[in-house]
């Protein structure tokens, strides 16, 4: 049966999706700041995650590499309770038009990939004034001191226009990423809990429910960095002003020839590190933040394995 979730499970939700994100991305900071560096810097193309940030250090401090933690933390918190609590809602919404839960099981794939990308969708329209002036931060230097500094400069001298000029390419990058992070997570729940009957789910110990999460995060991990690298990369291109004049796709089209594959998959050895201890920790806390807010479990739509078919 399909749960009826009220307003204040989806305020615990969006609050244990907001911590999640902001603990997260902020304690990644230093690698985002080294990853950044490595996609737009010739100087840095080639470097490992490890040089890079050994150069950093040495050329401008350790202090460098928490340049743009403060739009990092913000902006994670806003998009982290948009994107969890969004894809609540939209499986939900998705799963009662496929015509109740028998049904959403048949086509859960359509349903999480349909989920995911709406929640994202909204949780970027917050994110993306934001994103903008981190990459800014961190790719021009010298650029302001801090997030409101950056954010002031930004809105005065470039506006909405400038805020919003990477929406596009953020949409390309977080949307395939939210389609790894979820939906890769919901196939490793569902291939770890499915030949296990209702009571042995339920009576389940919390370490164990925990390495389930930590396990599929990941797996999820790793699948959400490899689908999101190019469009990570042209979103860094883009925040630092590179690439011709002309509509956005244009510019997308131009960079992404310019770059090719080898370039667009720049800096994916650390991305893959990074969003691997993001996602993994972002599932862990999630549950953790749910449990202690009291919140229920989220929709679920895994197909069970029935004992006929694992005797036959």
């Amino acid at each position: 049966m399909i749960p009826q979730f009220t307003a204040r499970d989806y305020s615990s939700f969006s609050l244990a999706g907001a911590l999640c994100a902001t603990l997260t991305h902020g304690a990644m900071t230093p690698i985002d700041v080294v990853k950044t560096r490595i996609q737009v810097d010739p100087e840095m193309g080639r470097m490992t995650l490890l040089s890079g940030g050994r150069r950093i250090v040495a050329q401008e401090g350790a202090a460098a590499l928490l340049t743009g933690f403060g739009p990092t933390a913000v902006g994670y918190f806003v998009q982290g309770g948009g994107k969890f609590a969004g894809y609540e809602f939209w499986k939900k919404q998705f799963a009662e038009l496929a015509g109740g839960q028998e049904n959403a099981v048949k086509h859960r794939t359509a349903i999480y990939l349909g989920a995911s990308s709406a929640g994202e969708f909204f949780a970027d329209i917050l994110l993306t004034p934001l994103e903008a002036t981190r990459i800014r931060l961190v790719s021009q230097r010298g650029y302001a001191i801090g997030l409101m500094t950056g954010f002031t400069r930004m809105a005065r001298e470039e506006g909405l226009a400038g805020f919003y000029a990477g929406f596009l390419p953020i949409l390309c990058k977080q949307i395939p990423y939210a389609i790894g992070q979820f939906t890769v997570n919901e196939f490793c729940h569902e291939l770890a809990f499915r030949t296990m009957s209702e009571e042995t789910k339920r009576s389940l110990s919390r370490p164990t429910k925990y390495a389930v999460s930590l396990g599929s995060g990941i797996v999820a991990g790793f699948a959400a960095a490899i689908l999101s690298q190019p469009a990570d990369t042209l979103l860094s291109q883009i925040n630092k002003g590179h690439g011709p004049k002309g509509s956005m796709p244009y510019r997308l089209r131009i960079l992404a020839q310019e770059a090719g594959v080898r370039g667009l998959f720049s800096g994916l050895g650390p991305r893959m590190m990074m969003t691997d201890g993001l996602v993994s920790g972002q599932f862990l806390m999630y549950g953790a933040i749910k449990d202690a807010l009291g919140a229920p479990p989220g929709l679920e739509i895994h197909k069970e394995e029935r004992r006929s078919e694992r005797g036959a």
